[in-house]
């Protein structure tokens, strides 16, 4: 989608976010020197260098990054709780988690400057997608060990928008809040974002009664189909806002990673305090702008754990071509999904976004879906258990019809289930759309 030429993009920091490639790859190089050399002060990156043969005076262009050793989430949790610390205790003011494969969260520390650094980097990201001091921000993201929540609180506030710190769930009381608060921007899981809309049509409340124009909605994959269909609920096509990407992880600092801006054509990933790569998830050889792999960052200001080459797991590609908005750092195309989340059925690849995308384009199908693998016969299944839309009836040769065309994309036949509508969950946090059954 591309906004008419009248619309006026917004920053937060013009200058930091137009800067010429040039100047842009001085400051990366500059403070990815600063971010090596503070992790080399950490016993096992300086174990790690020392094993490839390297120290951090051994970077001296930023090509020279791919030399380094890549850092996983397996090296987070063997070093639990806190073993890839490069500062002292004492100089530690908070502490995230997020959940680990190991039954350990990841654990992840700020100092000081880090807070000050994230909440900057949030006001950016909010401001990207068009949200001003004049915004009422109703933020629908989870407090507490989770970094969604504080991190847009403290984003927003430092923009200068008034801040309702709604937290996730209560639905009720978040529709009664914003009719009540004339709350002009939600900020949610897309998943939740949808639920909310649904709620609010089956209460009569029309777009129209509603201030809310813009919607930043991160923390699980979703397709364009979905960006539709969010939009189309909240009407914010008609009140000039729209529903935008954003993307983060623990890890870096939390959400403020990347955000799309109001020309919705790709996430900003702000590359002067993250390095991207893009890998092919197996080899771990890189891939060339435009073409799809694992997305790997290197965070460069971070002062409690700066992560060298860490393997975020994410599938994305880096877009070449300029923005119309006029920023100049990276772009990256929209989350198709985790490494770790691929589905291989019968021996072929399946993403879960594959499937959500054929869903979606069915407008007799509500939102909900369940992609259900069977493994306990030789021979895996693949279901799908769909709904209809609230007052929709499908006629008998859907089912068929769309077991056809999930077939014909997928490469591998599907049976779809047909529930009641509203049967299947509804979520106010992370959507779960896979059951294994083992």
């Amino acid at each position: 989608m591309t906004l008419p030429k009248k619309v006026e993009y917004r920053y937060f920091d013009r200058e930091v976010e137009t800067l010429s490639v040039e100047e842009l790859h001085v400051l990366q190089l500059e403070r990815l020197q600063s971010a090596l050399a503070r992790a080399d002060q950490n016993e096992c990156y300086h174990r790690k260098f020392q094993e490839q043969g390297l120290s951090p005076t051994d970077l001296r262009y930023l090509e020279d990054l791919q030399r380094f050793p890549f850092t996983t989430k397996e090296d987070i949790l063997t070093n639990y709780p806190t073993g890839l610390m490069a500062c002292a205790p004492v100089d530690v003011v908070r502490y995230h988690m997020s959940s680990g494969t190991t039954g350990k969260p990841k654990v992840i520390p700020y100092t000081p400057q880090d807070i000050k650094t994230w909440a900057q980097l949030m006001a950016r990201t909010l401001a990207a997608v068009g949200i001003t001091a004049e915004d009422v921000v109703q933020n629908c993201y989870g407090y507490g060990l989770f970094t969604g929540g504080l991190g847009f609180h403290y984003g927003a506030e430092a923009l200068g928008a008034t801040v309702i710190p709604s937290g996730a769930g209560s639905t009720e009381r978040q529709i009664q809040t914003m009719l009540d608060m004339g709350t002009t921007v939600i900020t949610c899981t897309p998943s939740y974002a949808i639920h909310l809309g649904e709620t609010l049509q089956a209460r009569g409340i029309q777009p129209q009664d509603l201030r809310v124009r813009i919607g930043h909605h991160g923390a699980e994959p979703w397709t364009e189909q979905i960006r539709q269909r969010i939009e189309a609920l909240w009407g914010f096509a008609g009140k000039g806002g729209g529903a935008y990407d954003i993307y983060g992880l623990s890890e870096m600092c939390g959400p403020g990673v990347a955000t799309e801006c109001q020309a919705q054509e790709g996430l900003h990933l702000w590359a002067d305090h993250f390095i991207p790569e893009i890998i092919e998830p197996q080899s771990g050889e890189p891939l060339r702008p435009g073409e799809r792999g694992e997305l790997v960052l290197t965070s460069i200001t971070r002062e409690a754990m700066p992560l060298i080459r860490y393997r975020t797991g994410d599938i994305t590609s880096i877009l070449p071509e300029p923005c119309p908005c006029g920023r100049t750092h990276p772009r990256m195309e929209r989350i198709a999904g985790r490494a770790d989340d691929m589905l291989i059925i019968r021996g072929v690849n399946v993403f879960p976004s594959q499937i959500e995308h054929v869903l979606m384009e069915r407008a007799e199908l509500a939102s909900a879906y369940l992609i259900v693998v069977d493994r306990r016969q030789a021979m895996v299944e693949l279901s799908v258990q769909v709904e209809p839309q609230v007052g929709t009836t499908l006629s008998e040769d859907f089912q068929a019809h769309l077991e056809r065309v999930l077939q014909t994309k997928l490469g591998l036949r599907c049976t779809a289930e047909i529930k009641q509508a509203g049967e299947l969950p509804r979520f106010e946090g992370k959507a779960k759309r896979v059951q294994m059954i083992e």
